[in-house]
């Protein structure tokens, strides 16, 4: 069903207006970068760069190329859909920042605590929402999966748990355990509990899940 408003707004913005491109594209430009990151470390793990006289880490060599590399694939995006998320600004943001500094100091401990801040501030920002009564969730999530107020406070406060329970885990992974473990966690450990998280939210989407009218309607 078209939204009068939202074609109202497509009218008038034009150009601007958000576009659709192949899902195997945005896919690739989504976790091309961190795939890529992935086996570039595994290649080069074992390796010491020396530039400018100071010696680097095969890990902060390769966050240094990841970092510009991530920001090109996100303008791409960008250019190609004509919208970017509150989310992934936030996350470019924190990535050029924490990866700067690692690089700066010639210190990992700047990308490995960044999950950290990620999810804290994620959960900080739902706790506060939920103390005002709302779910802030909803804002981003509300197009994929039409909830009801109850179940949208209720996804709220599990998702909340869950972002802080995974700045626990980030601590735990990244203080007493390797840096092999931890890229992996990174790259794909954290993309994989998370999915699985979701789902196993399904009987709370099932049961406070709103249907949508069809085309016709």
């Amino acid at each position: 069903m078209t939204d009068p408003v939202r074609a109202a707004a497509t009218k008038e913005t034009g150009a601007n207006a958000p576009r659709e491109i192949n899902p195997l594209l945005k896919s690739a430009l989504e976790l091309g970068p961190i795939l890529a990151f992935l086996g570039v470390y595994i290649w080069l793990k074992d390796e010491v760069f020396l530039v400018g006289g100071r010696e680097y880490s095969a890990f902060i060599a390769v966050t240094g190329m990841f970092v510009p590399v991530f920001i090109v694939t996100n303008g791409i995006l960008w250019a190609l859909t004509g919208k970017i998320s509150r989310m992934q600004i936030f996350t470019v943001v924190l990535l050029v920042i924490m990866g700067g500094l690692a690089v700066w100091f010639n210190d990992d401990r700047f990308v490995k605590i960044k999950p950290t801040i990620t999810y804290v501030v994620l959960g900080g920002l739902l706790g506060l929402g939920l103390a005002l009564g709302q779910s802030f969730l909803r804002y981003l999530m509300e197009e994929l999966t039409p909830l009801e107020h109850e179940g949208w406070m209720l996804l709220t406060k599990r998702t909340m748990l869950f972002f802080f329970g995974m700045a626990l885990l980030n601590e735990a992974i990244w203080r007493f355990l390797s840096d092999d473990i931890f890229v992996f966690w990174d790259t794909l450990g954290q993309l994989g509990v998370t999915m699985a998280f979701f789902i196993s939210q399904a009987s709370l989407f099932s049961r406070y899940g709103i249907e949508e009218p069809d085309a016709e309607q």
